[in-house]
């Protein structure tokens, strides 16, 4: 009886919408509700993340070296591999490809777990030392949370691939602080047809989601930048230079990936062996650079907000290479080309994270890398080594995702830096020009 009376409730609540609430209105007012949601998912994760990295790290000396490193992250994939298998039995890996394969089958439809169970995953992973990104779970929590919410309300598929796109945007827009970036990844990376019908409800999802984001997190952009040296047209040749070199460095990241990925892949049917396999080559990496543990941002903030030799020093504390700074550009250079293979070893070894911040993490670091580089041997006009480390950033994820409007966008708006437009252009071009002729 209590069943029965729950469909007739859905039911009078179904027919009491379809007669005082149109169509366009009520997506108007899901929109709203999934950037809220979206914003608040994005939250709880990151929260979480801090919460597991505070418990685990508390006690880390950042003078000496730290053997946990060689412990923690092998436990958390093999709790996200218990999780996955005996909680929510089913494939949470990817998120964005499950996006787009929902999108690309013209039924938008994800499931419900899908709107919690990234979330968990991916906390787990991430907080242990996993060195993927917290940006794919969260978008498809975010596309989930439309799926779903559409579904409750019976609207066709075109509608719910709106919801799943509002979704979307909302939350790249609740993780960075950045509307407009929301809505260019999901034009770009999930090609949602942009009409006019469509683009009021987005918008609406993006604006709420920065809006709850502020309210949670607070004001500040998620790098103090500041613009110290104006960028002139005497920059233009390292700029480009810079683009074309991050596109090889975009091709490596992917080919190895994929490969790494392959080769885990024949091992799925043998869950403990690759756990052991990435498990055997995770540890030893973020031992040898604590940079690898995690997601990256803060290890990316010494060098965007870091004047001095002396705050980039500070990249290698806990680490062998400590204390010596003769072995900075060493380390940087290092920790640009073992990145791939710690994220291909987390995700294939069971663990659940994206490729968005290690993208842009391997940007950041090839970005100084180039700067730091070019200053110390004088090949030219002096470059800051902040400002390019914000435009590797944009080069590689943009040359990544093939979304070179999100990565210009989101640079600009994660540092509040829109006076590199220029540059921002230049280099993500030449990027995306570099992987694609």
């Amino acid at each position: 009886m209590k069943v029965s009376g729950s469909l007739g409730d859905m039911s009078r609540l179904a027919n009491w919408r379809k007669n005082h609430v149109s169509d366009r209105q009520l997506v108007l007012v899901l929109a709203f509700a999934i950037g809220l949601l979206a914003s608040l998912a994005a939250y709880i994760l990151h929260f979480i993340i801090k919460l597991i990295e505070e418990l685990v790290t508390s006690g880390f000396d950042v003078a000496t070296i730290n053997w946990l490193y060689l412990i923690y992250p092998i436990v958390g994939i093999w709790l996200t591999s218990l999780f996955v298998k005996y909680v929510v039995r089913d494939n949470i890996s990817h998120g964005i490809t499950r996006v787009l394969y929902a999108i690309s089958t013209k039924q938008s439809r994800l499931k419900a777990h899908n709107t919690w169970s990234s979330i968990v995953a991916s906390a787990i992973t991430i907080g242990f030392g996993g060195s993927v990104g917290a940006e794919a779970p969260i978008v498809l929590t975010g596309s989930a949370i439309g799926s779903n919410l559409g579904r409750i309300f019976n609207l066709d598929n075109r509608t719910l691939m709106l919801l799943v796109g509002c979704g979307a945007t909302a939350a790249v827009s609740g993780i960075f602080k950045a509307p407009i970036a929301g809505l260019v990844f999901t034009l770009e990376v999930l090609m949602v047809d942009l009409t006019m019908a469509s683009l009021l409800p987005i918008l609406i999802a993006s604006v709420t989601a920065t809006c709850f984001s502020y309210f949670f997190t607070g004001g500040s952009s998620m790098f103090h930048f500041q613009m110290d040296n104006i960028w002139g047209l005497d920059r233009v040749p390292p700029t480009i230079l810079l683009g074309i070199a991050c596109g090889f460095v975009s091709l490596y990241f992917m080919r190895l990936m994929s490969w790494c990925e392959n080769g885990y892949g024949k091992l799925s049917s043998k869950p403990y062996l690759k756990l052991l396999v990435g498990g055997l080559v995770l540890s030893p990496l973020i031992f040898l650079f604590p940079s690898l543990y995690g997601e990256g941002y803060d290890s990316l903030r010494l060098f965007i907000e870091g004047k001095t030799e002396a705050d980039w020093m500070q990249i290698m504390s806990g680490s062998m290479f400590a204390e010596k700074s003769n072995f900075l550009l060493l380390y940087v250079g290092l920790v640009v080309m073992t990145k791939v293979f710690a994220t291909s070893a987390t995700n294939g070894a069971g663990g659940c994270g994206g490729t968005f911040a290690p993208s842009l993490f391997i940007g950041g670091f090839g970005g100084f890398f180039f700067a730091r580089f070019w200053n110390m041997e004088q090949l030219g006009v002096y470059i800051p080594e902040k400002n390019f480390t914000l435009y590797g950033m944009a080069a590689v994820m943009s040359a990544v995702m093939h979304a070179p409007l999100t990565g210009i966008f989101l640079i600009a708006e994660l540092t509040g830096g829109y006076q590199l437009f220029i540059p921002l252009i230049i280099v993500t071009i030449s990027s995306y020009l570099t992987i694609n002729i």
